[in-house]
């Protein structure tokens, strides 16, 4: 019979099979539904449900009444409707078919998706029919469900309304607002709309009065006076300042993210005037504005320029993104990279940007329908690389740099073309007199002029001049206009021949003031990987000490050969880095080679030491290198360990890619190990699966069928990572074929414990409990304590929540005493949160939160932000059931901060936990 069921609580209880009504008479046998349903398809534990039903007034024997309201409940609905499952009952029916949670979920539809927000919310709110469980036996649990839907209720009603003032004439909806003040007559969000409309409908004497209602009642029912946004509202409307057209939305977030432009910017008049042309026509489509040129030509800096200039017209944000489409030494930025971004910066948290590009592409258009945003698109490779990142509606205008010229973009996105050539030679002269001073401009014309014809009138070329030139200003402009004639090399044209201007000269123009060690160290540099480099990694490239490598540094940033874009941290500008691969590539081999070791060195025994730093005790330690080449300090941040893999997750990215490219296997398989103890608690579950992929191709080249079978067993957790389970399952039972094939019992029993860890995310805790089983043995016969206890740890778990939490408890604490012995403290703080957890199910809540905040402090301990978030919750929770209501709120509230710098669905339940306190202390 539970074909088409569906279930109401937004007022009195209905049930309906077929659109056939169901008689459901016992009160508590309605609750019991009702409770069910608001969980539709997940389990809700028996005590919990019990809770629910009879709050504090539970029977003797609760569990056994509620089997006896289960079994009445099967015979109305079908002997399928409700089903028992380990970790509690499930009413087997979908969201959409309960009205209260069909109600949240247009609702949390209509907040991400601006153009049917009003209808969704129409479609809502009709769904209401009275108060929440009104004919239902209220307990305490439902009493606070009911306040939530109440309360998004109205929230959902003040928006709809503030939707409806922007699109409604506002006559219209007096009559409604009348009514819903009287009702409601201290909600000041209703009386906002009623003044709104009472104003813009001519009424400016009756919008006054209202306030005027709404202050009395205030005052008499509660002693306060309105808030700031009624009061806004009352002084707006005095001064005659609330427009009759104005837009009621809310404030969405307004990023700007334009970096800062170039200070020494002159010129391009008649550029600036053509953009601001475009710009400004108005049309049906977004307009896209495309700068070609070459490079150096000053296309960055025009386009920041005007963009700092326009943003005025663009008032719900900038947004920015370099795509590195001509980086020498990196590949350009993927669109789905770009937009993950944009997306964040517009409010969508990273839990809530799909995985596919093409819905990352419709959900970011979604989401700039309707707002005027500018978007600078810098350094583009081609059209399609551009294409996804195009708005889909007009009101917002986005400007391409690039040395393509994008000829698809303009051919058949409409894009408007300007190319820019090099700067006039009057610009050119302004430019660099303006760097010089004028007065040593002036003292030495032809010098200057020959500087500029030298130069080609490239803005770059001639700010790289200008910056030696600051740098030396006992030195006659006329030396280094010499110097420009004399050089006898030029750099070579990148990305196909498109520079029409050689930068060469000019670089070596500067590069030659340096010191022989700032010029080591600079064409050293040409080596790294990007995309940039600390003071600590320079030091073992060059071989020096990092006093050394900081002043050598210093001296190559002073002549913006490189940029400090960070305090400790410097990147190459593109061309600039060309020029240094292309010194470093005619330096002699014995100098090269040796400083390319170096650098892997450097990467590879740092990130190896950090990462076990972080956990001293995870499953298979790699072998390091027997030596680290000479010269190297690897670094050894201690408790900082996950922020310096945070810091250098790019860079040790790259130089794993650098060193599969380079051969260099062995290192590329343990950088991946290193990094794979960090992202997953970073949250890149994306870069994890990458780099496990790379491991494993690296490891296939070396033929080593051990390591083979551990990459395997890392990529399969990249994949659990993911919720890709069935690749998981397959990619672990590759390494478990390996590991018994080899006859490696260590590695197949943590493979085992693994493949439990697929089944308990697949719901088959008895198939979970199996493996945990069979591996316990095989940890105990190798005498491997780690993983004897984390066997112990998920057997503990599975017996637990199959019903058997004593015996859970015994396992669980077995496995704390081994953790306590070895020292393992992030094995330990696992099972204090396991031990936490099967408490709770015993109702020993006191108990709970001992072990809770034991796992609280080695979560903060090893610095893993993300457990700790989780931990919280669970205290906050286990703190409300025994009525610490402030206690709860404080953990509540500093999860909820964790876990929004985490930028993690969790703190979204947490916010609502936190949210729900206040009605429950009132309770």
């Amino acid at each position: 019979m539970t074909g088409g069921l569906r279930i109401g609580v937004l007022g009195p209880l209905t049930v309906s099979a077929d659109g056939q009504p169901i008689v459901v008479s016992a009160g508590r046998l309605r609750t019991t539904l009702a409770v069910l349903a608001l969980s539709a398809g997940r389990p809700v534990p028996p005590d919990q449900l019990a809770d629910a039903v009879w709050g504090e007034r539970l029977p003797s024997h609760p569990r056994r009444a509620l089997t006896v309201y289960l079994t009445r409940l099967r015979k109305l609905l079908g002997s399928d409707a409700i089903r028992t499952e380990p970790w509690g009952y499930v009413l087997a029916i979908t969201p959409g078919d309960v009205d209260a949670l069909e109600f949240t979920g247009l609702l949390d539809g209509a907040a991400a998706d601006a153009d049917a927000e009003q209808d969704r919310l129409r479609r809502a709110l009709a769904l209401w029919r009275g108060e929440p469980f009104q004919d239902l036996p209220s307990t305490w649990q439902l009493q606070v469900e009911a306040t939530r839907l109440a309360e998004r209720r109205w929230t959902a009603v003040e928006r709809r309304l503030g939707l409806d003032l922007a699109t409604r004439p506002a006559a219209e909806l007096i009559a409604e607002l009348t009514e819903l003040t009287t009702r409601h007559p201290v909600r000041e969000g209703l009386w906002a709309h009623l003044m709104t409309a009472l104003y813009r409908s001519g009424r400016q004497a009756d919008a006054l009065a209202a306030y005027q209602r709404l202050y009395r009642a205030l005052a008499d029912e509660l002693g306060v006076q309105p808030g700031p946004e009624v009061q806004a509202v009352h002084r707006r409307i005095l001064s005659g300042e609330l427009a009759p057209e104005e837009s009621v939305r809310p404030a969405a977030p307004t990023p700007r993210q334009l970096p800062a432009g170039a200070g020494s910017f002159t010129g391009r008049a008649d550029a600036l005037a053509q953009m601001t042309d475009i710009a400004t026509d108005p049309g049906p489509d977004p307009i896209v504005l495309a700068i070609a040129g070459p490079a150096g030509v000053g296309k960055t800096a025009l386009a920041l320029h005007w963009a700092h200039r326009a943003a005025d017209r663009f008032g719900d944000g900038q947004l920015y993104a370099d795509l590195r489409g001509f980086d020498p030494a990196n590949p350009p930025i993927t669109p789905g990279d770009v937009l993950s971004g944009f997306l964040s910066a517009l409010g969508v948290s990273a839990a809530r940007i799909p995985a596919d590009p093409q819905a990352q592409a419709a959900l970011y258009r979604s989401r700039l329908a309707g707002r005027r945003m500018l978007v600078v698109l810098d350094n583009a490779r081609d059209a399609d690389q551009v294409r996804p990142l195009l708005p889909g509606t007009p009101g917002c205008a986005v400007v391409v740099t690039s040395r393509n010229e994008l000829t698809g973009l303009i051919a058949y996105d409409g894009a408007q073309l300007l190319t820019l050539d090099v700067l006039a030679p009057d610009e050119a002269y302004r430019l660099l007199a303006r760097r010089l001073g004028r007065a040593r401009a002036e003292a030495e014309p032809e010098a200057v002029t020959e500087i500029i014809d030298r130069c080609g009138r490239l803005p770059l070329a001639l700010g790289i001049v200008a910056a030696r030139a600051a740098a030396r200003p006992s030195f006659p402009v006329a030396a280094l206009a010499a110097e420009l004639a004399q050089s006898p090399r030029r750099l070579d044209a990148l990305a196909g021949g498109d520079l029409v201007t050689d930068l060469r000269a000019v670089f070596a123009c500067s590069y030659r003031t340096l010191s022989s060690a700032a010029a080591r160290m600079f064409r050293l540099l040409g080596l790294h990987p990007g995309p940039d480099v600390s003071i600590a990694a320079a030091a073992s490239v060059a071989a020096v000490t990092v006093a050394q490598a900081r002043a050598s540094l210093a001296e190559v940033a002073r002549l913006h050969l490189l940029t400090e874009h960070t305090p400790g941290r410097y990147a190459f500008h593109d061309l600039l880095r060309a020029y240094a691969m292309e010194l470093v590539e005619a330096e002699a081999a014995t100098e090269r080679e040796p400083a390319t070791r170096r650098m892997f060195d450097h990467y590879l025994h740092s990130s190896l030491t950090a990462a076990y730093q972080v956990n001293p005790h995870r499953a298979h330690p790699p072998m390091m290198e027997a030596d680290v080449a000479a010269g190297v300090t690897p670094e050894s941040p201690g408790e900082a360990a996950l922020a310096w893999l945070a810091t250098e997750r790019q860079v040790l990215k790259a130089t794993l890619t650098a060193a599969v490219a380079t051969g260099l296997d062995r290192h590329a398989v343990l950088l991946a190990w290193a990094l794979g103890g960090f992202l997953p608690r970073s949250g890149r579950r994306g870069e994890q699966a990458e780099t496990r992929l790379v491991a494993l191709r690296a490891v296939e080249r070396l033929g080593d069928r051990r390591e083979l079978a551990w990459a395997h067993r890392g990529l399969a957790r990249a994949h659990r990572e993911l919720d890709r389970l069935d690749d998981a399952f397959e990619h672990l039972c590759q390494a478990l074929a390996l590991f018994i094939d080899l006859g490696d019992r260590a590695g197949e029993a943590h493979t085992q414990l693994s493949l439990g860890q697929i089944y308990e995310m697949r719901g088959d805790l008895e198939a979970a409990r199996a493996q945990a089983t069979r591996s316990l043995p095989v940890f105990r016969e190798v005498g491997d304590t780690n993983g004897e206890a984390l066997a112990l740890n998920a057997l503990g778990w599975c017996q637990a929540h199959l019903g058997d939490p004593q015996a859970g408890l015994a396992s669980c604490e077995e496995a704390l005493t081994l953790q306590q012995k070895t020292g393992d403290r992030y094995g330990e703080s696992g099972t204090w949160d396991s031990l936490s957890v099967i408490h709770d199910l015993t109702g020993d809540t006191e108990q709970a939160i001992d072990c809770c905040r034991r796992a609280l402090a080695l979560h903060r301990e090893s610095g893993d932000r993300y457990l700790e978030g989780q931990a919280l919750i669970r205290l906050g929770n286990d703190q409300r059931t025994l009525g610490e209501v402030d206690g709860a709120a404080r953990s509540f509230a500093e999860a909820v901060l964790i876990l929004d710098d985490l930028d993690r669905p969790e703190a979204d339940d947490a916010r609502r936990a936190l949210r729900d306190l206040p009605s429950q202390r009132a309770g």
